[in-house]
């Protein structure tokens, strides 16, 4: 039976906050990427439009760091009047810019009302020692996590993705985060052109080998506005497109070979429909967990039916 006994990230964050719920609030801090501002190329990844996951309080112009998590508290206080929060700087590269720049967005962000740490978005090749320091030091005082956009662990699908970067930079990143003493999670994408079943179950075990915190998984989506959504628009028999069951048997064998300590922050992903051109399952995140668990209690017993059943020779 497929393992899907990973701790949850809810249960981390339970731990490092236990007198109180804590949920994480997604910022636009106003920067970019090194893979689009032509340090390392131009576009950005192929597959990233990222209005897919900022909520409407992060858009609608310059918004301060302030504003935003003022706005994003007022939303979640109507119905959790007494939860605390995390500013979750998502939105491009968070640490791609000088150290002072960096130190001012985040410390206005803890500088807010009920804002108890950060965690912190970022490519594994915009960090420097410098700001792992000031960021070690920080973490005496608040909760700092930083998260690693990894993707794959293959790099010709990192360079056919306009990654910018090698996954021996990622390995190097997060060894050198975890040497300082800060929780690290890595999001990683399922099914990227290119790549074999046995490929993508590899990544588990490379994953595994690192001093990661937590990992967020989620299933490849084709974006409008997107490079990679105008090649499968052009050339659609160059994606395989999960349908939700092969996604789900995938995921559990992934798991399977994931460390088990190693907290999962994510398993699925929905882009807004408007911006979603495949696949479009229908499922919110929180059916889908349910569907994930449905689907394991039914392989149960069908390896239990199976272990009862007379081979030929028996």
């Amino acid at each position: 039976m497929a393992n899907i006994t990973h701790p949850d990230f809810a249960d981390y964050l339970r731990q490092r906050f236990p007198h109180f719920k804590v949920q994480k609030i997604s910022l636009d801090a106003g920067f970019t990427c090194p893979n689009r501002d032509g340090v390392k190329g131009y576009g950005g990844c192929t597959y990233c439009n990222n209005r897919t996951f900022n909520p409407d309080y992060c858009q609608g112009g310059d918004k301060s760091i302030t504003r935003q998590l003022d706005e994003g508290v007022r939303f979640f206080a109507r119905k959790y009047p007494d939860m605390r929060y995390i500013a979750y700087f998502q939105a491009y590269t968070n640490t791609y810019s000088e150290l002072e720049v960096l130190k001012q967005r985040y410390e206005e962000a803890l500088a807010v009302e009920g804002v108890e740490g950060l965690i912190i978005g970022t490519r594994p090749d915009c960090v420097s020692e410098e700001l792992l320091d000031y960021l070690a030091q920080l973490s005496r005082k608040t909760f700092v996590m930083l998260e690693y956009g990894i993707e794959s662990t293959s790099d010709e699908t990192l360079k056919r993705i306009n990654r910018g970067h090698t996954y021996h930079d990622s390995e190097e990143a997060v060894k050198l985060t975890a040497k300082y003493g800060i929780p690290v999670g890595a999001h990683i994408i399922l099914g990227l052109p290119g790549e074999s079943e046995e490929l993508i179950l590899s990544h588990a075990d490379k994953l595994s080998a690192l001093p990661l915190t937590s990992v967020k998984i989620h299933q490849l989506q084709i974006i409008r506005e997107t490079k990679m959504g105008e090649e499968y628009l052009a050339h659609p028999e160059s994606f395989h497109i999960f349908s939700v069951d092969e996604y789900v048997g995938l995921l559990l064998q992934f798991l399977d070979r994931l460390r088990s300590d190693i907290y999962i922050d994510r398993l699925v992903s929905q882009s807004p429909k408007n911006l979603l051109i495949a696949p479009d399952w229908g499922l919110k995140n929180h059916e889908f967990r349910a569907f994930l668990s449905h689907y394991d209690l039914h392989r149960l017993v069908a390896d239990f039916h199976d272990s009862d059943t007379p081979r030929d020779g028996q």
